[in-house]
Parts: structure tokens; C-alpha cells; sequence
């Protein structure tokens, strides 16, 4: 009787048995893995599986023996192991900057690189609190493009929007293209963000990559800049929240109940000035609303000291959330 044509296969089906159902908590006896292997339509005998495995160990593949009551066999270790699996789901299924579809897809992709026990752990998982995700369907094609452009030191072409209140987008400029040199990409407090470099200006820029659709690399040579000047740490650290603004050195005071917090926005290298019940601290921010309503949130436990623009900049913000509540008769 001529043997199946999958019969040629039988090793990179025995592995994909391994891998997709055994773990260290279910292993499968040789009389199961014979069965799985029929399911293939791949005959396999016990003195042959033997032989197998024991060259799938040499490729690499950590398969173990369970000895209890029968003898089983599985697959100890995998390129990722649980827990960090565990670790990429959260991270993705938390991301505010991946979309509904797309986070479902990686987590499926993840998922496929556990066995079908662990997956179900990775599943049940998933059920957590919703968080806001980007309408922005393209954002996972469109960083693969800025890497595309950084890498090949190219421009790149694109167009921004906002959206109205209608969940519409309202493209700037009119709808015309942007033209610039992409620096780097950078995270930051949860949403990602594109620096680029305009030789017209001699300075950086910033745009949300959720904000930006049809990007499209080109084949004109990026600007040059000085990177020695250039510090991305540096630099995120000083554009507060992102937002444009003037940047200036701000001395600020804080309740010392607030240490973890300012740490936690500014870096755990900031010098702290230690002033009785609060503590004083030197950083150079955007003078903008974000960072205004960012020190607005503390109350009376935070306070611009200097410089005086800044102070006044916040008396007026004061103003305005304050006629937003007058009670009228």
C-alpha cells in the first residue's frame, strides 16, 4: 500500500505536535503522539519516534520525559516563555496607540508561539479594563514606513489631521502634504510620537503617528543636522507633554507627598531641593496648557516660583477654568 504523501513530513509534523499541544503541565505518551501524527494522515511507529525526537533535541528543540505513572514526553522551553508572553500581551493590550483589530491580531500571533493549554491562560487573560484605542487603522503601516525612511536616510511625505467633534478627520494645511526629514521615534507617556528635523526652520518637530496617514517614503536624501547636538533624552525631556511651546527653565515646589509623582514625569535623576514640609525643583518645560493643567492638578500642593511669565501664564489659566464655574443667578 504506497504511504501517504505527508509521510516526508513526519518530522516537521511530530515538532508541530510538540510544540502546539505539550508543556510542562501536559505531556503526551508515544501511544498519543502515534494518534496525533495519524490525524496527519503520517504513520509512525515507537522505535521510529524515539529516533525522531531524539532528533528534533539535536535541531534544538528542549523535548523532556515525564515519568509518573506513564511516560510522556513535551516541550520544556520555547523562544518565549510564559510569563513574558504574559508580558507582550499586557503591553499590547494596554497600547493606546495600536487599534482594536490590530492588538487582536498580535495577541492571536503570540498566543500561537504557546502551547494550546498555555494559550488559553494568555486568553483569559486579555479580559481586562477597555482603555482608549486610536481610530487611526493605518498606524502600524505607518511606523514601518518612518523606519523605512530613517534607516535609508530619506524624506518622507504625509499628511496630518485632527478630528472633529463628529469623530471626523480635519486635515491642516488644507489637506497638503507635509515634507520632512524623520529623526526618531519616540514613546512617550503612552502615545507615539515622529521628531523631525526642518532645515528651514534649523530646528525639531513633532507629530503624532495616529495623526498621520498617508505616509509615503521618498526618494529625496534626508536634511543633514548636527547629531552630535542632538539628544533624544535630552530632548523629549524639555518638550513637556509634546506640545509646543516656548521652553523655559521653570523652578517649581512641590508637597514632599508628591516625590514619587515628579520623579515619575521628570526622571529619577532630578536633583530635589528639600525645603521643610515640600521640596523645590529646576526643570526646563514648554510654557503650554499641558503642563499649566499638569501643575494645575496638584492644587495647593504645587507651585510656580519662577519665572514670573510662567506664574502669569497660570493666573490666567486659573481665570479661565474659574468662569467656566461661576454659578449665575
Amino acid at each position: 500500500m504506497p504511504s501517504s504523501p505527508n509521510q516526508r513530513m513526519k518530522l516537521l509534523y511530530l515538532m508541530k505536535i510538540l510544540q502546539e499541544q505539550t508543556d510542562e503541565n501536559h505531556a503526551l505518551s508515544i501511544a498519543e503522539l502515534i494518534a496525533a501524527l495519524a490525524e496527519y494522515d503520517v504513520k509512525a511507529e515507537r522505535k521510529s519516534l524515539y529516533s525522531d525526537m531524539d532528533l528534533l533535541r539535536q535541531f534544538g528543540l528542549n523535548i523532556e520525559v515525564r515519568k509518573t505513572k506513564s511516560v510522556g514526553y513535551y516541550v520544556d522551553s520555547r523562544q518565549f516563555e510564559l510569563p513574558e508572553l504574559k508580558l507582550l500581551v499586557d503591553a499590547v493590550q494596554s497600547s493606546r496607540f495600536i487599534t482594536t483589530r490590530k492588538s487582536n491580531e498580535l495577541i492571536k500571533k503570540l498566543s500561537s508561539m504557546a502551547s494550546v493549554h498555555q494559550a488559553r491562560e494568555l486568553k483569559r487573560q486579555v479580559v481586562m479594563a477597555e482603555r482608549p484605542k486610536p481610530l487611526n487603522e493605518s498606524i502600524y503601516y505607518n511606523i514601518d514606513a518612518i523606519h523605512e525612511a530613517i534607516n535609508g536616510r530619506r524624506k518622507i511625505d504625509f499628511r496630518y489631521f485632527d478630528y472633529d467633534a463628529n469623530k471626523n478627520r480635519v486635515y491642516r494645511k488644507n489637506g497638503d502634504e507635509y515634507h520632512q526629514t524623520p529623526v526618531v521615534l519616540c514613546w512617550n507617556d503612552d502615545k507615539y510620537y515622529l521628531i523631525c528635523y526642518s532645515s528651514k526652520y534649523d530646528g525639531f518637530t513633532h507629530y503624532r503617528v495616529d495623526r498621520m496617514s498617508h505616509v509615503t517614503v521618498c526618494e529625496e536624501a534626508a536634511d543633514k543636522y548636527d547629531k552630535k547636538q542632538f539628544n533624544i533624552a535630552e530632548h523629549t525631556k524639555r518638550v513637556f507633554g509634546m506640545y509646543s511651546g516656548e521652553l523655559v527653565t521653570a523652578k517649581l515646589c512641590f508637597d514632599n507627598s508628591l516625590v514619587n509623582t515628579v520623579l515619575d514625569k521628570f526622571g529619577s535623576d532630578l536633583p530635589l531641593q528639600k525645603n521643610g514640609d515640600c521640596f523645590e525643583v529646576t526643570v526646563y518645560v514648554a510654557d503650554s496648557p499641558v503642563f499649566l493643567s499638569w501643575v494645575f492638578q496638584f492644587g495647593d500642593k504645587a507651585e510656580i516660583l519662577a519665572p514670573d511669565s510662567l506664574r502669569q501664564a497660570m493666573m490666567c489659566h486659573i481665570e479661565r477654568c474659574k468662569e467656566k464655574y461661576i454659578i449665575k443667578p
